[in-house]
């Protein structure tokens, strides 16, 4: 677990409900209302988004890591100070009004990759945050649950869009249309989660994986990123399009020079970004 005494939260306005804090390359960002079950209220989204803007402008971070202090990720929404909102804005009001947003919908998502980890009580926007997430690390005793239909609304930040897409339908429509609770096991099996630890390894687990990532090619790490989200979304053809020219920029930077010489001295690669 990240050593709270250092964080770093001098570009959040309150320091109380997320916190930051760099791991050489690497960016932890902590959702820290834990007396409330972490439940997200306007001014948590507003920071968290900040947090993710910090992360993805930052050409000295190269990924981040998600995940709460406390037992639970989160409970969801604060529905009694945030549906108001809703109602009058619309889900856009999950963004935060910042350059990338946590769910990649109604703004860019975050050109870095996100290593999540996940324990407790993970509902509703825990697994839209889980789908919208790159690699996703479970605590043996997560809870999750897509509880809307039995509040009378929907799921508005992307379990809809991304779920049956990334976890195939049925997967996807045995959670969404029942609102049932579901463990790290079964998560596992339908592919939400890479990966079960213990309770109170999930962090770890996911700074560990995040700081190999780190360790990569930052172009490239980025480049593929981008491919396969726009495979993934746009389809084939236009991946295809993309590729060509992204590899040939690849191609050209003094990191696939760096590449080929540390491969040749077999020694470790020293990645500028460049």
């Amino acid at each position: 677990m990240p050593d709270n005494s250092s964080i770093d939260s001098s570009q959040l306005s309150d320091p109380a409900l997320v916190t930051t804090e760099r791991e050489g390359h690497v960016l932890l960002i902590g959702i820290n209302r834990p007396r409330k079950y972490n439940a997200f209220n306007l001014a948590l989204i507003d920071q968290l988004g900040a947090a993710y803007e910090a992360l993805g402008d930052d050409g000295d971070l190269r990924a981040g890591v998600l995940f709460s202090h406390g037992e639970h990720f989160s409970a969801g929404l604060d529905l009694a100070e945030v549906a108001p909102e809703v109602a009058s804005r619309g889900p856009i009001a999950l963004t935060g009004n910042h350059r990338y947003d946590p769910f990649g919908l109604w703004a860019p998502p975050v050109p870095k990759p996100v290593v999540m980890a996940v324990q407790g009580i993970a509902f509703t926007l825990s697994i839209e945050l889980a789908l919208a997430s790159d690699i996703v690390i479970a605590a043996d005793d997560v809870r999750f649950r897509q509880l809307e239909i039995g509040r009378g609304i929907m799921p508005f930040g992307g379990a809809t869009i991304r779920g049956p897409l990334q976890l195939g339908w049925g997967n996807a429509m045995r959670f969404l249309l029942t609102a049932e609770e579901f463990g790290a096991q079964e998560a596992l099996r339908i592919g939400l989660v890479q990966e079960v630890v213990p309770v109170g390894q999930q962090t770890e687990r996911a700074l560990r994986i995040a700081q190999t990532i780190a360790d990569q090619a930052p172009l490239a790490v980025q480049s593929t990123l981008a491919n396969a989200r726009i495979a993934t979304g746009a389809g084939i053809d236009s991946a295809r399009e993309h590729l060509t020219p992204t590899l040939a920029k690849l191609m050209s930077s003094e990191d696939a020079l760096e590449g080929l010489d540390s491969f040749r001295d077999r020694r470790p690669a020293n990645f500028t970004g460049r």
